[in-house]
């Protein structure tokens, strides 16, 4: 064993050591520490292979992040995973693989129409914007916050070109619809699973049933990697062409340190450049860096084994909530899964009915200073927002339940690191919310 080695294993353990002494267990103390919303859930093993990864000093991707593609492509069953800096890189480098000329006439151009929410994350739409593309917005659903099915066949017409929606708060939107409706139009379907990751749809995993699909590995989500993201697809034009994307926009697709995988690195003809020209530096796309570091890949292996986990253990604390509250239905609209799927919850979703005698603010104020955290559904109506108000856009039918949301709407946590204790913590701060009491 050389010297490094012997260090590298003392280090590796005092690592170990070091987590033990500065995040061991700790008891829940109600009323005086928060109840997140969410949060990094890890253990000695993430801190182990941050440390390894970093004495390795590679900096960019390397070892980890080839693991993670693997792995992580492995489990969902699809052949391509391309890591990206974070779930919101991931989403623009899907939707631009899909305005690539090397996609011929099926490539997305400016002014095509993109079928969309605006009850929902803004970095789902924003790359349709910045592709000059045209979002159409349908309304969703009160209770699982997808797309209204009958909303999405309306929303088609003659400049639609792609489908462009994320399974809110893990729930999954009606993916035989949109397939239908992508199988018989021609349209891309690219699934946002950045808050569903474990989710399933007729017992399939979500992200497996578009052309791309995007996850977020930030330490809200289901595995973190502190910021991250993915993109993911069975098609290897689309894997290639996302990967130019997601580095640099260049043309050559040899990994990290390597040369002329493609054998004709000196031998080929692009654009106007001199026969011969080196095709490491040939871009055919206009692109971005929008890698990771081997340091977070490395945090991601070790979450990626807690993941089923993780999942059961958000569903089972959805469920014991889900029992606490249903008594207060007739004032809170409770979530619930769409048909045929099977949820890897987020977070736990309200909706305070507007007969309920009391207001979304009024609650969230009465459940923040008991120190129970609470989030808006995120944009509630994007076009309300300054930065969406005047891009070019078509509404389909009314955005009335996507308003009401925006009025009406939060969510609390469901993540892996709140226990019994906090779960009937939050449910005594709901049953005083109930019995009157106010701040």
């Amino acid at each position: 064993m050389s010297k490094a080695t012997e260090l590298r294993e003392q280090i590796l353990a005092l690592v170990a050591d070091y987590y033990r002494a500065k995040f061991g267990e700790r008891r829940f103390e109600p009323g005086r520490e928060l109840v997140h919303y969410a949060g990094r859930v890890f253990d000695e093993a993430e801190l182990v292979n941050l440390v390894d990864a970093s004495l390795d000093f590679y900096l960019t991707a390397n070892r980890y992040a080839e693991q993670f593609e693997a792995e992580f492509a492995e489990r969902l069953g699809v052949g391509n995973a391309l890591l990206v800096n974070s779930g919101s890189s991931a989403n623009l480098v899907a939707v631009t693989a899909l305005t690539s000329p090397k996609l011929g006439a099926r490539r997305l151009r400016p002014g095509d129409e993109v079928i969309t929410v605006a009850a929902g994350f803004p970095t789902t739409v924003a790359p349709l914007v910045q592709n000059q593309l045209i979002p159409v917005f349908v309304d969703v659903n009160l209770g699982d916050y997808t797309a209204i099915p009958e909303r999405l066949v309306e929303a088609v017409g003659p400049k639609t070109r792609a489908i462009v929606m994320a399974h809110t708060m893990g729930v999954p939107f009606d993916l035989d619809v949109a397939r239908r409706l992508a199988a018989e139009n021609d349209l891309w379907l690219v699934e946002d699973n950045c808050d569903a990751l474990g989710s399933r749809y007729r017992g399939q995993l979500t992200g497996t049933f578009g052309h791309l699909a995007t996850f977020s590995f930030y330490p809200a989500h289901h595995i973190t990697m502190g910021e991250g993201g993915c993109v993911v697809t069975d098609d290897e034009v689309l894997a290639r062409i996302a990967r130019s994307v997601r580095d640099w926009g260049r043309d050559c697709y040899c990994a990290g340190g390597e040369n002329n995988t493609c054998g004709k690195r000196f031998s080929q003809q692009f654009g106007t450049l001199p026969y011969g020209y080196d095709h490491k530096y040939v871009y055919s796309h206009i692109g971005y860096n929008l890698k990771v570091t081997d340091m977070q890949a490395a945090i991601g292996c070790a979450q990626l084994q807690k993941l089923d986990d993780f999942i059961a253990r958000r569903k089972a604390n959805f469920a014991r909530l889900y029992e606490y509250l249903q008594p207060y239905a007739d004032r809170l609209i409770l979530p619930h899964a769409t048909p045929h799927s099977d949820p890897s919850w987020f977070g736990f979703v309200i909706t305070v009915r507007p007969e309920a005698g009391f207001s979304r603010n009024d609650l969230t104020r009465f459940l923040e200073a008991n120190k129970v955290e609470t989030r808006n559904l995120f944009s509630g109506n994007l076009l309300r927002h300054p930065a969406f108000m005047e891009i070019p856009h078509r509404v389909v039918g009314e955005l009335s339940n996507t308003d009401l949301i925006m009025h009406n709407t939060f969510f609390i946590g469901v993540y892996p690191g709140l226990t019994e204790a906090h779960l009937a913590y939050m449910a005594e701060i709901f049953a005083r919310f109930m019995r009157g009491e106010r701040v």
